[in-house]
């Protein structure tokens, strides 16, 4: 469905049973509900434009999705489960607390995108009959018949291209039994084709906010080129499935892949228009104020204003679950029990962070937690790289008054006094080495520490736990509607989730020239590097501070890049741009550092005042690099149960 917002087309989407009203227009237009889509649907322009439609809400369950992002997150070098234990995050540690198996299984929502590519199906092949719909709006079919294939193979391994009516044709009944062709066939035939067309007839300029332009097929087209590269190469013989040699059809090897991922990437920065591109300062990439802005190229929409176009309900309570956002509840540890007291002299406890609908605090589900290791080492550089303060929340502040508590002052650590918005409680960039500690909860009742003469509770990065983790700051909800309330905090968010930026053009190009991409003047893997560096050196206002800071720090950042880049270097830039959006797992095993990078990490344990670190090992094994098709998915197939185990990855029976 269309509608305006803010006096821009912006794509807002909605299911209705188990189909969309949509439109291309910017009037609304309202169809009939239908249980599937007919031949006859698609050889209708409503029909097409509601089809397409569909293609991108079927992004919100996926992205946004807690549970598979649970299952994406934990297990890497960036995270590992929460106290507040969620069964996906502990089976995707892999450290001996949980089980991933085909019925333990976060990655359902990918495997179920296969509908959505046989609407594609039923859309690319019934558009021409129809004879008034442009190569612009099938191109959008085939861009994400491509994504979505992408996604797939990436996690599955070889999918099927066959889905009961021929290799990508639109299948008009149920199918029941499956064939899954391999990694080389599915980026031959499918998404390397589909995607090269969507380059060629995609608009330069979306058709409506939020909708996929060329530069959003560039992109998507030179990672798939830099993944399957990776692929061939096999630089650790991980085992791939089903079985097939590593060997590109049409003849290229892996350094054609590298070099075609190389300049297409460079098209897609040389070639975008002023509509898309970077923007000046890292805070406004993620600032709700700024949202569905040029850098994000392709994202599951949502919307404060209807809770019919937002997909889940925007007021009152929301239990979890998709179309809605409610992923980055799972990386909220629970602030809202950090008390302080209303006497000086005699501790009596009150609540002092209230659950609050602004991004840098939101609904504490405590599911996700970041490793000690990404705080200490990879954000090391928390005072001139902008992408820490503009990542995390690290300063939890009083917000009592709008939680029906009418104290002016409160009494926090040391008993010293604290106003609204004062420092209730600091995750420190370093330790200072004199932090005392309570046993459990303490007077601050989440183990917060002490330091002298300091008003607010401390934990110092080694203090980081399953418990009490720094916020993701960048996924947090942002509302117009909260006046001098709390707001909507309960509710799934209501802000777009991000799938695809155009800053990932430089890393793509980046990479694939560290690994032998002949390159440009002045777009080496260090010059492209530095682009990224450069913007992070540049403030305009800094998040956890709450106050203006005009600092341009881009000519020290340059000048300490690496002279020469490295995919380990590569992969520690990505964790710093990109850290908590779900896509960590895939920059691992693309790369093929998974099991180097993520078997071990250091956090503290899941209880109150729990603050000693601990080294924990992950069993991170080759055949983990694909992941188990859902058992559901299994079990509605006819064939036997020989057969349904032979279609299952290895090591998921």
């Amino acid at each position: 469905m269309m509608k305006k917002s803010k006096n821009k087309k912006v794509l807002v989407l909605s299911m209705l049973l188990v189909i969309l009203f949509g439109s291309c227009s910017e009037d609304v237009l309202q169809e009939q509900p239908r249980s599937i889509f007919t031949p006859e649907f698609f050889q209708t322009e409503q029909g097409v434009e509601g089809g397409i439609t569909s293609l991108y809400e079927r992004l919100r369950y996926i992205y946004g999705n807690g549970y598979y992002y649970a299952g994406v997150q934990s297990g890497t070098d960036e995270s590992t489960y929460g106290a507040n234990v969620n069964n996906d995050s502990k089976n995707a540690d892999l450290s001996g607390v949980g089980n991933l198996s085909s019925t333990q299984n976060p990655y359902g929502a990918i495997w179920s995108v296969f509908p959505s590519i046989n609407t594609a199906n039923g859309i690319i092949e019934n558009a021409e009959e129809v004879g008034t719909i442009s190569d612009e709006l099938v191109a959008e079919a085939r861009f994400f018949r491509g994504f979505y294939y992408s996604l797939l193979v990436k996690n599955f391994g070889g999918v099927p291209l066959d889905l009961g009516a021929g290799e990508l044709q639109f299948n008009r009944s149920t199918a029941r039994t499956s064939v899954r062709n391999t990694v080389p066939e599915v980026y031959t035939k499918a998404i390397f084709p589909d995607l090269i067309r969507a380059v060629e007839d995609l608009p330069e300029t979306s058709r409506l906010t939020g909708t996929a332009n060329k530069t959003l097929a560039r992109l998507t087209l030179s990672k798939a080129y830099l993944t399957y590269a990776w692929w061939l190469e096999n630089p650790k013989n991980i085992p791939t499935y089903p079985e097939t040699t590593r060997t590109d059809p049409d003849g290229h090897d892996a350094q054609y892949y590298y070099q075609k991922a190389y300049d297409v990437a460079v098209d897609g920065i040389e070639l975008s228009p002023g509509s898309v591109g970077l923007l000046e300062y890292y805070y406004d990439v993620h600032s709700g104020e700024n949202e569905r802005n040029k850098e994000w190229l392709l994202y599951a929409d949502h919307t404060e204003f209807s809770s019919l176009f937002n997909g889940a309900a925007v007021n009152g309570w929301g239990s979890g679950g998709s179309p809605g956002n409610f992923a980055p509840w799972f990386a909220t540890w629970n602030y809202t029990e950090i008390r302080s007291s209303e006497d000086p002299s005699e501790w009596q406890p009150v609540v002092t962070v209230g659950r609050e609908a602004v991004q840098k605090y939101g609904r504490p589900w405590t599911g996700v937690a970041t490793t000690q290791e990404t705080i200490i080492n990879t954000f090391a550089n928390k005072s001139t790289d902008s992408r820490y303060d503009g990542t995390f929340t690290t300063i939890y502040r009083g917000n009592w008054n709008r939680n029906n508590i009418s104290s002016d002052v409160l009494y926090n650590a040391n008993f010293l006094p604290i106003t609204m918005e004062d420092p209730a409680l600091t995750f420190l960039d370093n330790n200072p080495g004199n932090i005392s500690y309570p046993e459990g909860g303490g007077l601050s009742n989440v183990g917060g520490g002490i330091i002298p003469d300091r008003a607010d509770w401390v934990v110092a990065p080694q203090g980081i736990s399953r418990y009490m983790y720094p916020g993701l700051w960048k996924l947090g909800p942002h509302r117009t509607d909260n006046g001098q309330t709390l707001g909507q905090a309960n509710v799934t968010y209501t802000r777009p989730f991000p799938v695809a930026k155009f800053s990932e053009l430089y890393f793509v190009a980046a990479e694939a020239a560290v690994k032998g991409a002949n390159t440009e003047a002045g777009k080496t893997a260090r010059e492209l590097i530095n682009v990224i560096r450069g913007r992070a050196g540049k403030w305009r206002y800094s998040n956890n501070q709450q106050e203006e800071k005009i600092e341009d720090y881009s000519d020290e950042l340059i000048a300490n890049t690496p002279a020469v880049i490295t995919i380990d270097y590569i992969l520690d830039e990505r964790t710093r741009e990109y850290y908590g959006e779900g896509i960590r797992w895939y920059d691992l095993t693309r790369t093929q550092k998974w099991e180097e990078r993520a078997r071990t990490y250091t956090i503290a344990g899941s209880d109150k005042g729990d603050h000693t670190p601990m080294t924990i090992n992950r069993d991170i094994q080759p055949f983990h690099y694909l992941r188990p098709i859902p058992q559901g998915q299994l079990d509605g197939m006819e064939m036997t149960e020989a057969e349904k185990a032979a279609y299952q990855n290895p090591g998921y029976n």
